[in-house]
């Protein structure tokens, strides 16, 4: 066990300030909506956050919103140029990498396929090979996702031993991401772990094609929400949640070594897997403003209309459970937009997310 505790003590879901106050962290992908959520909760708890990415890619975006790089060193950079990437790493010398950057869409993959396998797939490999340069790395925690398994679209969680697989071109490409990820361990003994979370939302998301950021931009629009797939069933789940997974996970890979370096699923309750429309009646119920939906089932792109995980490996060895309910991560989502739409200052929106994260 390493010098600052253990993370499986206490209480569930808790992170423990105490490791990570001057941590040296290297975060790809810091400057998208993950990634920013990340870099705020970790340079909050004291850590040297380090951080390599594009520049953001919408405008508005939660990294320039929170003006995170004054918090932080911040490299702009393609996770496919390796050798800049390798010497950004090697100028960090992080402890803990979280691995974050990646092509995130599923109908993007289908207009460029090339450019998602390019960044999910040679993207992790030149990350992880950057790493395997930095001797000072005890943890690694590479992003993917719940679509990285073979959806047979059956009503029961997927477990972290099940077949990977994709339709699409992005889930494909993060199913390779898995299984680099399982090369380098093996083969390098690399301290990875994998983490594959649901659908996440919470405030600062604007990416096109995402339910959530599309029904927002719809109500602000005073236009009615254009639902594609009403009855999909997908894991909901707020930021906050599978991030808080994460924190836990890289401390475990750094204190405890080999007996975590495994893939771990951070999805919601069972209760929260809900249909599309169900989502978005909930979401305009807590907008108000006469908010509203309409139907239309047009959509010729394949997408799984059903999608469930089974989080039972993470709440018994990584005491992490899912806490907010559904209705409060939408509630959540509500209050910061509604706190940006009003205008509120980058030390607000601070204030707003740091309060959310303590509520949780």
């Amino acid at each position: 066990m390493g010098e600052r505790g253990s993370a499986v003590e206490g209480m569930v879901n808790k992170v423990d300030r105490s490791f990570w106050k001057g941590m040296p962290v290297f975060v790809t992908g810091h400057t998208g909506f993950k990634g920013s959520w990340l870099s705020l909760w970790l340079t909050s708890l004291g850590a040297q956050v380090h951080g390599y990415s594009l520049k953001p890619l919408t405008e508005p975006n939660l990294f320039d919103l929170l003006d995170l790089s004054r918090d932080l060193t911040s490299t702009i950079g393609d996770i496919r140029d390796g050798e800049t990437l390798t010497e950004a790493m090697k100028r960090a010398k992080p402890q803990v990498l979280f691995h974050l950057a990646a092509q995130p869409l599923v109908r993007h993959s289908y207009r460029a396929p090339l450019e998602t396998y390019e960044v999910n797939v040679m993207g992790t490999t030149k990350v992880l090979e950057a790493a395997r340069q930095v001797p000072s790395i005890k943890s690694i925690v590479v992003i993917t996702t719940d679509k990285c398994y073979e959806n047979g679209e059956r009503i029961w969680g997927y477990r972290e031993d099940e077949a990977l697989g994709g339709h699409d071109p992005y889930s494909s490409s993060k199913a390779c991401a898995e299984m680099v990820a399982s090369a380098y361990r093996r083969s390098f003994g690399l301290p990875i772990a994998t983490a594959r979370a649901g659908n996440v939302i919470g405030g600062g998301d604007w990416a096109m094609d995402r339910l959530i950021p599309d029904c927002i931009r719809a109500i602000m629009d005073e236009e009615p929400v254009v639902l594609r797939s009403p009855r999909s069933v997908r894991p909901w789940q707020h930021v906050i949640e599978p991030l808080s997974g994460y924190l836990k996970l890289g401390q475990l890979v750094f204190q405890e070594g080999a007996s975590f370096c495994e893939s771990w699923n951070f999805g919601p309750r069972d209760d929260d897997e809900r249909p599309v429309k169900e989502v978005v009646d909930i979401l305009c119920s807590l907008w108000g403003d006469g908010a509203s939906y309409k139907i239309e089932e047009s959509s010729s792109l394949h997408e799984a209309s059903m999608l469930r995980l089974d989080c039972s490996k993470s709440r018994f060895r990584l005491c992490w459970t899912p806490r907010w309910s559904l209705e409060q991560a939408l509630k959540a989502t509500v209050e910061w937009t509604k706190a940006w739409a009003s205008g509120g200052s980058s030390g607000d929106l601070r204030s707003l997310m740091l309060h959310q994260i303590d509520d949780y």
